[in-house]
Parts: structure tokens; C-alpha cells; sequence
């Protein structure tokens, strides 16, 4: 399932470079036709264009948008990290499902597949709720691209020393990109009860294509990635907190083998004294 997860991430990912790169060259205006273009793209260019003129400058505009997209994201950011919390205590139960059909062929394969499914269900928990922000979010982005490409105002625009509809010259974008992502990554996984080679690389991995998918990125896309990825690290440590999360845990193991040595101390003792 982590797999085909990760998998369906950097299809996803890959797409969208895809699709800005054979994006519409064709400029937006209030004569735009069509349900993408006049009620999608044109609505995104307004909105930010007004933000930029309320909140002093293109690069602010996009900030403000940005951080106005998150905000809005994070009921369902929310739920996607209880499903998340409630997935990763479930992991020893899980291992334990891949360890009792560890044999691969199809009718072990298959009810490995129902247990694991049934133990999800029991759990409450969606495996697939950590996909939902990265497929709404995807459909932002496109529509992000064309406004700023497609608007002369935006495309031509500037912040500090960035010109939004071309990549940044010096590379502290993608830099930053790449930082927020590691930390986003990291402090996700670090509630973890534990950790295999593949997540680790996965933490290492995701930060340098994303470096490297920046540097072709115009800065308004580049800008938006980076304030996004900042705001998932605050999200975070507000609602998925790994040291606290850890530490909850640790509590609970210690009061269960506190529990554990309590009956076995009383065992004993009804034992010696059924002797006597």
C-alpha cells in the first residue's frame, strides 16, 4: 500500500510537468470560453491580481493566496492526519498480517489483502486519505500556472528579485523548496513507530526531485511550493507534534509493562499462596 502510494505521488508529480509544460500560451481575459478557462483560470487571476493590489505586490498576492488555499485545505488536512496517526499505530498489527502470510502466492496474497482491509475498517481508517490533499492541491497548481502565465500583469510581474513567470536566476527557491520539503518529510515520519531503508530514502529523495523540478518552474509556482511547504511544517507541529507523539507513546508502553509486571506480580503471588 506505501508503495503503490509513493508510486501514485511521483505519477502525480510527473503529470503535472507534463501538463505545464503543453499548458495554453493563449492569454485570459473576460472574453475566455470554456469551463476551465473563463470560470477556473480567469476567477484565479482576478482573485490574485486584487490580492496583489490590496496586499502591496505580486509576490505578496501569491503568498496570501497560497496561505488562503491551505487554510481552507486544513479540515481535510486534519483528517487526513488522524487517518495517518491511526495507520501508523496500527503497524504492528499489519506486520504481523505480513508475516502470517509471508508466502507469495495468489491465495495468500489475496487473504493478506482482506485482513489487512478488515483491520482498516475495524480501525476506522482510510488507507487512502493521505492522497486527497495532493489531488486537490494538483488541480491548484494547474490553474496557478496559466493564471500567472497567461496574465500579462502577472507574468511580467515582479518580487524582490524574481521575475514571477520565469524560474528564479539564483536558485533559492528550489533551495528552499527542497528544505521545507525534507522538513515537512521528516517530521512526518519521525512519529513513526518505526522506520524502514525505503522511508528513509524516501525523506532524502522527494527534496532533490523537487530541487530539480523547481529549477524549470517559473518563481510563481516555485514561490507557491515553498510557502505551502512552510505551512506544512507548522501543520505539523501543531497537529501531527512527532516529539509529542513520541513521547505519548512511550508513556503508554511504560504503563502497559507497568500493568504487565502488576498481574505478574499478583500471579505469583495467588500461586504461592494456592502452595501453602
Amino acid at each position: 500500500m506505501k508503495k503503490t502510494k509513493r508510486i501514485l505521488s511521483l505519477t502525480a508529480i510527473a503529470s503535472l510537468t507534463l501538463f505545464l509544460a503543453a499548458c495554453s500560451n493563449k492569454p485570459i481575459t473576460s472574453h475566455s470560453t470554456g469551463l476551465w478557462d473563463h470560470y477556473i483560470i480567469y476567477n484565479f487571476s482576478r482573485f490574485i491580481i486584487w490580492l496583489s493590489n490590496t496586499c502591496g505586490g505580486y509576490g505578496m498576492g501569491i503568498i496570501i493566496f497560497t496561505i488562503i488555499i491551505r487554510v481552507l485545505l486544513l479540515p481535510l488536512m486534519f483528517y487526513q492526519t488522524k487517518s495517518m496517526l491511526k495507520t501508523q499505530e496500527l503497524q504492528p498489527k499489519l506486520k504481523a498480517i505480513q508475516k502470517k502470510y509471508s508466502s507469495r502466492d495468489r491465495a495468500s496474497m489475496m487473504k493478506m489483502q482482506q485482513e489487512t482491509q478488515a483491520l482498516y475498517k475495524e480501525a476506522g481508517v482510510n488507507p487512502w486519505a493521505s492522497m486527497l490533499p495532493m489531488i486537490i492541491q494538483l488541480p491548484i497548481m494547474w490553474a496557478l500556472y496559466q493564471a500567472i502565465w497567461r496574465t500579462p500583469e502577472l507574468k511580467h510581474g515582479t518580487f524582490l528579485w524574481l521575475q514571477l513567470g520565469h524560474t528564479d536566476p539564483y536558485y533559492v527557491l528550489p533551495i528552499l523548496a527542497a528544505i521545507f520539503t525534507f522538513m515537512s518529510s521528516w517530521l512526518s515520519m519521525a512519529s513513526m513507530p518505526e522506520r524502514n531503508a525505503m522511508t528513509s530514502a524516501m525523506t532524502w529523495f522527494m527534496p532533490i526531485m523537487v530541487f530539480f523540478m523547481a529549477l524549470g518552474f517559473s518563481s510563481a509556482i516555485t514561490l507557491y511550493w515553498v510557502v505551502s511547504n512552510a505551512f506544512q511544517v507548522l501543520q505539523t507541529l501543531l497537529l501531527q507534534n512527532p516529539f509529542k507523539i513520541r513521547r505519548e507513546r512511550e508513556e503508554r508502553e511504560k504503563a502497559d509493562k507497568a500493568k504487565r509486571r502488576k498481574l505478574e506480580k499478583a500471579k505469583r503471588r495467588a500461586y504461592s499462596s494456592h502452595r501453602k
